[in-house]
């Protein structure tokens, strides 16, 4: 495989067209009326099948690299696609691409040898500023959609165009009104949606993309176009449809009408939104979500939702985006999205996880009756790959941010600041996605690029370890260290998980200092050559009791305040399944203690751990030991389910007899939730 060069910067040519709240003007007009209006002509429109989707299954059970365990029952015409927005910008900075073998290839033909039959690509209004510059992001305009969708059908594949109807990024917390039609009504702006969609259809179809689907928006969850009323929202949806209707039926097409959602771990937000599109009358065929394992709960709510839509709304459901991590490093320069904070049971950062997290989300669509899988931004790799402790690293970063800045294949440009000053504007950079892509760091494809092509028939490998859970030991000062023979173990073909022999490495555990307090990793390997991992803790004895709170008497804990109580679930708590709980619609404000005597003079030291969120604007959170009239505290917040902070306060002196107090006191905004556990009280010295 060629070694990917230092970008050298080329000149192309930038093809261009042309979270605020809602404009009210309109709000004395009948929407009813209006949105008949938008509708006009839509109705009893024949619909004329042009080149129906075909699938690249491969034809029986493959002896390949991976492990895909087939899907019964899954259709013929499933839809399997990628979306691929940021490809154009990709290339314009030197990526290329290369098969498992190391040789260069046309995305195309990877992706279309993989099994992908359907390409995604987001279309923005107007991504560029006053003087020309990009947003970046690809830079993604109705040319751009033309240019891929072009490419796409020479390869048999269909196209599936996200008109985001925003300049830049749309998503649930950001649905920001394109520039040109800032400050228009309601009505003018559904005008807008109309001109803008069937413009760029003529523009993408005259190309030759064979378009199939056509999405009215991105994750519009929490609005759409700076408008978050339904009947507001439908407007425009009916103004794009109206535009995608005429066109196929001027043309002879069969393009199905998407409306996007996400969040389906919140399936009743789902189904009040569906609900309100359908009393605001909005004319489409298709409801998407997007479904991320790290955030959008369980594969099986997942189906039901999905199922409950079909049956009680008559739509055709499909996952309009999804991933999932083959690596938890960075390979850009850029910080990653996800990363071992986000990985979730029973799928590890390796590339036989990420595809039996895809083959799972597929499995779950063709339970539900659904029409297909959209993986998202799977080739959006590195420019070049940025390795800090590699020798010239400062240039490649160099060269990345360049690229990012002028070609757009990062996931911002600072010139986004100008329309996105809050988030674009801040945090500009590469691409936060690379450990998610279907090829390395350095473009070459990884198994995960082929699971599609195995959905129906299955596909077998050697059996290896795919990962396995780090084992932990705990044991106190001057106690005899006994490693456990055996780690969890989970195979590649997933039926023969458990516990395989591990042999651990003598110089880790030479260094294990069993005198006093510490933590160490020892290092280890299984038959076949793959790592594992013990985490050795020596310990003081934990001098306060039930603190895990897994004991169901708690009448050693005192707490004074609102909110504070106990929580059994295992997802929330640290260790076992039990926690310390706050949450409240109103302001959240306890303090939580419990007192023990000190068993001799010395130095004690107290830690927990806590996790939460939606803290306010100010919050005030702290842990602290008090012996005497003597208070120490330590600081702290929490920013994210499972994001476990661990505050210590260290250096506490206290003689035996005397009372220790350890407590932990929280102060947060309306709407604040998390979890404390595994409170710890030991003797230093």
């Amino acid at each position: 495989m060629k070694k990917k060069r230092i970008i050298a910067i080329c000149l192309i040519t930038m093809m261009t067209i042309g979270c605020g709240g809602g404009n009210s003007a309109a709000s004395s007009v009948s929407d009813t009326n209006t949105l008949s209006e938008a509708k006009e002509g839509n109705e009893n429109v024949e619909k004329i099948v042009s080149n129906p989707v075909t699938c690249k299954f491969a034809d029986s059970p493959a002896e390949t690299d991976i492990f895909v365990d087939k899907i019964e029952g899954i259709a013929d015409d499933f839809y399997c696609g990628v979306d691929i927005s940021s490809l154009l910008a990709e290339e314009a900075s030197g990526v290329e691409y290369y098969d498992k073998d190391g040789k260069k290839e046309d995305l195309f033909k990877l992706l279309s040898d993989g099994g992908v039959n359907y390409i995604r690509v987001r279309v923005w209004n107007d991504p560029f500023d006053a003087d020309g510059h990009g947003y970046g992001g690809g830079n993604c305009t109705a040319e751009t959609a033309a240019e891929l969708g072009k490419r796409a059908a020479e390869y048999g594949m269909k196209l599936y165009v996200d008109f985001h109807y925003s300049d830049f990024w749309a998503d649930p917390g950001k649905q920001m009104v394109p520039k040109a039609w800032k400050g228009l009504d309601i009505h003018d702006k559904a005008d807008k949606a109309y001109e803008f969609t069937i413009e760029s259809m003529k523009t993408i179809l005259d190309a030759g993309a064979d378009v199939g689907l056509v999405s009215l928006g991105n994750e519009i969850t929490g609005g759409l176009s700076g408008e978050k009323q339904v009947s507001f929202m439908a407007l425009i949806m009916n103004g794009g449809a109206k535009a995608v209707r005429e066109i196929s039926e001027e043309r002879g097409l069969d393009i199905s009408l998407i409306a996007h959602l996400t969040n389906p771990e919140n399936p009743d937000g789902i189904l009040d939104r569906v609900n309100k599109f359908k009393t605001n009358e909005v004319d489409y065929d298709i409801l998407a979500l997007s479904y991320y394992p790290f955030w959008h709960g369980s594969l099986e709510n997942l189906t039901s939702l999905m199922k409950k839509i079909k049956a009680d709304y008559g739509k055709d459901v499909l996952v309009a985006e999804t991933s999932y991590m083959f690596t938890t490093a960075d390979g850009d320069g850029t910080g990653n999205s996800v990363s071992t904070k986000d990985l979730q049971k029973d799928y590890a950062a390796t590339a036989q996880s990420q595809v039996n997290s895809v083959r799972d989300v597929c499995e779950a669509v063709v339970n539900a009756g659904g029409l297909g899988v959209f993986y998202w931004e799977p080739a959006w790799i590195p420019v070049n790959h940025y390795d800090p402790s590699k020798q010239g690293a400062g240039e490649i970063l160099e060269a990345n941010k360049k690229a990012w800045e002028e070609l757009g294949s990062g996931w911002a440009t600072s010139y986004a600041g100008s329309y996105d000053p809050n988030d674009a504007g801040r945090y500009y950079g590469g691409s936060s996605w690379d450990n998610q892509a279907w090829f390395d760091f350095d473009g070459r494809a990884l198994p995960s690029l082929f699971t599609y092509k195995y959905l129906k028939n299955g596909a077998t490998a050697p059996l290896s370890v795919d990962f396995a859970d780090d084992a932990e030991v705990n044991i106190t000062p001057g106690s005899e260290l006994k490693m456990p023979e055996t780690c969890m173990a989970h195979f590649n073909d997933r039926s023969k998980n458990g516990e395989a022999k591990v042999i651990w490495d003598q110089a880790d555990l030479d260094k294990v200092n069993l005198s006093k307090q510490g933590e160490y990793t020892v290092n280890g390997s299984f038959e076949d050559g793959y790592p594992a991992r013990c985490i050795v803790k020596v310990e003081s004895v934990n001098l306060l009791q039930n603190g895990s709170f897994e004991d169901s008497d708690r009448s050693m804990y005192v707490i004074d305040g609102n909110c504070g109580d106990y929580q059994q679930k295992e997802s929330d708590a640290k260790t076992g399944e039990w926690a310390m709980h706050y949450w409240s619609s109103n302001e959240v404000g306890f303090v939580a203690t419990q007192t023990i005597e000190a068993p001799e003079d010395g130095t004690y030291a107290f830690s927990l751990y806590a996790q939460g969120g939606d803290s306010g604007a100010s919050p005030k959170m702290n842990i602290f030991v008090q012996v005497g009239d003597a208070v120490k505290k330590t600081d702290f917040s929490v920013d994210g389910w499972i994001n476990w902070k661990n505050p210590k306060v260290t250096g506490v002196k206290a003689s035996k007899g005397e009372k220790i107090t350890v407590g932990v006191s929280i102060n947060a905004g309306a709407g604040a939730w998390g979890t404390l556990d595994d409170w710890y009280l030991y003797r230093v010295e």
